[in-house]
């Protein structure tokens, strides 16, 4: 059982961090034509066009992407839904109304929190990791404008050792804490 949840949960982990993806792209008006754009839009189109139908036209055509946030938190439910409901089939707990409502929101919402954290902290490595190896990859400039909203506020407090900045360090631990304390 534990092969499902786990395979279960991956499956929902990449379409969950595509829709984020997708809708950070999208706020910082990055092109979806290049890579990974291309990758995140081909996972989550059947989902977000949809949902960017049914919102409200103030929603769906204004600076942040809605209808993958959307995306994004009714793929957190879903997994929380058949996560609760396999759980409740392989522990039969017979739960209130209440309580499967109020876990099944944990799980959910549990799920799109660890798949923020853990997407932004493999963004950072690879911008991290590439900018030491490969500073002139075309990949590259995608990532700087990914990385460089979230760098930059700690680029400021944090100072550079030996000529190194340590910033994107400091994210990944403070990242790793967020991960530790959700549990």
């Amino acid at each position: 059982m534990e092969i499902l949840f786990f395979l279960l949960e991956t499956a929902f982990f990449l379409l969950i961090g595509s829709a984020l993806l997708r809708a950070w792209m999208n706020h910082l008006r990055i092109h979806m034509r290049a890579q990974p754009g291309r990758f995140v839009m081909a996972l989550t189109d059947w989902l977000v066009k949809p949902v960017r139908r049914v919102l409200p036209r103030p929603l769906a055509q204004g600076r942040n992407d809605w209808g993958s946030l959307v995306a994004a938190l009714a793929l957190a439910l879903a997994y929380g839904v058949i996560r609760a409901l396999a759980l409740d089939l392989v522990y039969g707990a017979d739960l209130s109304a209440a309580a499967s409502l109020s876990m099944i929101l944990v799980i959910g919402l549990k799920l799109l929190v660890r798949v923020l954290l853990q997407g932004l902290m493999v963004l950072l490595l690879v911008y991290a990791v590439l900018s030491w190896v490969q500073p002139q990859s075309p990949l590259m400039a995608t990532l700087y404008r990914l990385c460089e909203p979230i760098v930059r506020p700690v680029r400021r407090i944090v100072p550079t050792v030996g000529g190194v900045d340590l910033s994107v360090l400091v994210l990944l631990v403070l990242l790793q804490v967020g991960l530790m304390l959700l549990g």
